[in-house]
């Protein structure tokens, strides 16, 4: 038996900016998915993960499966249907996995969990030589095709590289850094407000379509493609909902690098500022913090409860898609027991944790 671990991520800045090649931080975390593996000879891929059903997928047969839409076996056939169109080398393996995550809190399992299958079929069979970059790839393929889930690439390449990163995906500039909120006297956390994402499939892929939408009128596929003075020329109706969802990503790609650079010089005021202009732009702009399909509040309730609590001290955001899942807070360290004692008052003890940037 082999043993590896991928970790789950949490975005930082540039809230759906990734699918539009658009600019975006985010770092590694210390919770992971770990995974207990050994190669088999019967060329099949059966994964077992507690309150899962098991996973069994003959290596011939990975073609994209539709009734697999959102469920992890999809994202298993897709890893390896993306390797072997790589033509790189795949095979059956046996595998336990577990998980330190919180199941639907944004942290990425699902990214982690196509990582972590792309980094056992390069281990088991092509001798631990993929690398980091085309490991992601492979598992935002299998999110894209055959998961589903209309995703960019931010939250791959954080699981396949494991580090704080600022990537922009128009360049392909990638920079580490090391810098940490601790470092500033900060302490991060995400409270899981309790929302599911069952159902939200249409409502994510809304936001690229309406912002693709947008892009196409001026001949490119994606946002990042468009002169920002030019999209502003047009005097545009700002009631209109991919309007709004393209000024957004506009302000945002400009916000990402502002916080990258006032994470690096220990700026917490700054940075705290910019975070909170990043999550009034999400909720007025972006508009993913309640969604008719589901008519779920809870995530709003706790941005709402966060700014009660933080206003003049701290910042606070919708972390990740939106719609449901977890509110992003940045505050003071002394200040943190306080701030988690009254979101676990309100949505659960344990739904309230610190995270820790790896």
């Amino acid at each position: 038996m082999a043993i590896l671990s991928v970790p789950g991520r949490t975005e930082l800045a540039g809230n759906h900016t990734d699918h539009q090649h658009g600019r975006v931080l985010a770092s590694a975390i210390h919770l992971n998915i770990q995974g207990d593996f050994t190669a088999n000879s019967d060329s099949v891929i059966r994964i077992h993960s507690k309150g899962y059903d098991p996973i069994l997928i003959k290596t011939n047969q990975l073609s994209v499966r539709p009734a697999e839409f959102g469920k992890p076996i999809a994202l298993a056939r897709g890893v390896a249907a993306a390797f072997q169109d790589l033509g790189l080398t795949i095979g059956g393996f046996d595998a336990e996995i577990t998980t330190s995550l919180p199941i639907g809190a944004g942290l990425s399992s699902s990214a982690a969990f196509s990582v972590l299958i792309a980094r056992i079929l390069s281990q088991l069979y092509n001798n631990n030589e993929v690398d980091d970059i085309v490991i992601a790839r492979t598992a935002h393929r299998a999110e894209k095709d055959h998961f589903g889930k209309p995703s960019g690439l931010m939250s791959q390449m954080v699981c396949a590289m494991g580090h704080t990163l600022y990537i922009d995906l128009k360049t392909n500039e990638i920079e580490r850094i090391e810098d940490d909120f601790s470092d500033m006297g900060l302490t991060m956390c995400l409270t899981d407000t309790g929302g599911s994402h069952d159902g939200l499939n249409t409502s994510y892929a809304r936001i690229p379509a309406d912002m693709c939408y947008i892009a196409n009128l001026f001949d490119v596929g994606v946002l990042s493609d468009v002169d920002p003075e030019l999209f502003y020329s047009k005097g545009w109706d700002e009631s209109n909902r991919p309007v709004r969802r393209a000024m957004h990503f506009f302000a945002e790609n400009e916000r990402v690098p502002k916080m990258r650079d006032a994470l690096k010089a220990h700026n917490g005021q700054e940075y705290m500022r910019l975070m909170n202009e990043s999550g009034r732009s999400s909720e007025t702009l972006l508009n993913n913090i309640v969604t008719s399909t589901t008519g779920d509040t809870r995530l709003q309730e706790g941005l709402e409860r966060s700014a009660s609590l933080l206003e003049g001290k701290g910042a606070w955001r919708v972390h990740g898609g939106g719609f449901a899942g977890c509110v992003q807070a940045l505050m003071p360290s002394d200040f943190f027991p306080l701030y988690r004692a009254e979101m676990e008052h309100a949505f659960g003890v344990g739904k309230c944790f610190r995270i820790h940037l790896v």
